[in-house]
């Protein structure tokens, strides 16, 4: 640990942190798994608006939005006066509250496949509960996957951070790539019809084929498979209804999480009644998914996003930051990185074929953003927040970071330029 460093205090505490914290860190994207060690802060001070604070009081321009949770920025007036009154009420109480029902009535009116809700806490928590009622739905045990669902063992058994999950259960779910029909028939025939649903982002780096997803759709529905769409990110930020709405196909179930409320922990699964009544049955409960706090914020974010002006203002500035980043890359001919996705969720695409070459660019890219006070990993998840100092702040950092990449892979001295070891991914999942 150096003692100089400017992540001193995050240097420090990561050490303490690991000793009782596996990986120093309750999430896999928020430790060194995704912040080489030496180069990166690691424990946040505060955030506010578009801006988080390190416990060694850096400040940053926050593109990493709380892993996509926050699109309205940190520390919304709106929410904030608005949880701090249902907080002197109480958090969890021995009662279902009334704004179960409210934020619940909000969404049906705002999302396609809305019929009925129900409400969790994580992600991996409502795409397992929508698996779970598309088995028993329609009494077939197989699931179709396409991009990344969480932690649970029916979708992470699937990948190469598959330990401890029973290979029964392995065996169960099926991988697919993203905008290839042909290969999701082929497995429907190799299983001989046995699949329960099939689950997937409606679109993340890449945009759907021209009718893809349409034909995904009708396929679903001549075999009676459950089409899930995984909005957990796409939801209330590609669309005020989602991607569903942005692309006009409606599946049979949806998932939602991250921004619905903001940075408080809350998820959702919704669908048709048909199926959502199923819950009455298949058991999904949870201690807090009625937690007051999380749903009073999230009702302030649907009314924003239904009456306000939050979707069109995410565009207008990911359109900004895109569309330079693009030039940029297209002046230069830079040809070891490109940039894809929907304006409110724009991915930065490594091109580099040699996997350790990568690795070190990742890094070093990481190194460089993270000295021009810019935090982002392999993604830009924009917020209302951002002000257009800001977005010029992150281009000239952008633009000044990948020359000097392409100095260093012209002069074939990555190596001599890294302050640190190079960061390895925990696996793929997009």
């Amino acid at each position: 640990m150096n003692d100089n460093s400017r992540y001193y205090k995050s240097e420090r505490l990561l050490e303490l942190a690991e000793s009782v914290i596996p990986l120093g860190s309750q999430t896999f994207s928020k430790s060194r798994t995704q912040y080489p060690v030496g180069v990166s802060p690691f424990f946040a001070f505060k955030g506010s608006g578009s801006y988080l604070w390190d416990i060694d009081r850096n400040k940053f321009i926050d593109l990493v939005a709380a892993l996509a949770a926050v699109t309205l920025g940190y520390g919304d007036p709106k929410i904030s006066k608005a949880v701090k009154k249902q907080l002197k009420r109480g958090v969890s109480l021995s009662l279902s509250g009334e704004i179960e029902v409210t934020v619940a009535e909000k969404i049906t009116r705002l999302v396609p496949s809305a019929e009925m809700v129900r409400f969790a806490k994580n992600g991996s928590d409502v795409t397992s509960a929508a698996v779970r009622i598309a088995r028993h739905f329609t009494g077939r045990d197989r699931i179709i996957s396409i991009g990344y669902h969480g932690w649970h063992d029916w979708y992470i058994g699937s990948t190469t951070r598959s330990m401890g999950v029973p290979n029964a259960v392995k065996n169960l779910t099926l991988t697919a790539r993203y905008n290839d029909l042909k290969q999701i028939e082929t497995l429907y025939k190799s299983v001989r019809g046995d699949i329960a649903a099939v689950i997937l982002e409606p679109m993340n780096s890449e945009e759907p084929t021209p009718g893809y997803l349409e034909s995904l759709r009708e396929f679903c529905s001549s075999k009676n498979i459950i089409l899930i769409f995984d909005e957990v990110i796409t939801g209330f930020r590609f669309a005020k209804g989602g991607a569903q709405e942005l692309f006009g196909v409606t599946p049979d179930l949806s998932c939602f999480g991250k921004g619905i409320a903001n940075g408080f922990p809350l998820s959702v699964i919704t669908g048709r009644r048909g199926i959502m009544t199923g819950f009455k049955d298949v058991f999904f409960s949870g201690t807090f998914g009625g937690e007051l706090l999380s749903l009073t914020a999230a009702n302030v974010v649907l009314e924003k996003v239904s009456k306000g002006n939050t979707i069109s203002e995410l565009y207008r500035i990911g359109s900004i930051i895109q569309l330079g980043l693009k030039r940029l890359i297209s002046n230069n001919n830079y040809e070891f990185v490109n940039v894809s996705g929907n304006p409110t969720w724009i991915f930065l695409n490594w091109t580099i074929k040699n996997s350790d070459l990568q690795n070190k660019i990742k890094t070093f890219f990481l190194q460089e953003m993270f000295k021009k006070r810019i935090l982002v990993l392999n993604t830009i998840n924009i917020t209302t927040t951002l002000k257009q100092r800001d977005i010029d702040k992150i281009i000239t950092a952008f633009s000044e970071v990948f020359a000097q990449i392409s100095q260093a892979l012209s002069s074939n001295n990555i190596d001599t330029l890294l302050e640190c070891k190079p960061i390895v991914p925990l696996f793929k999942v997009r």
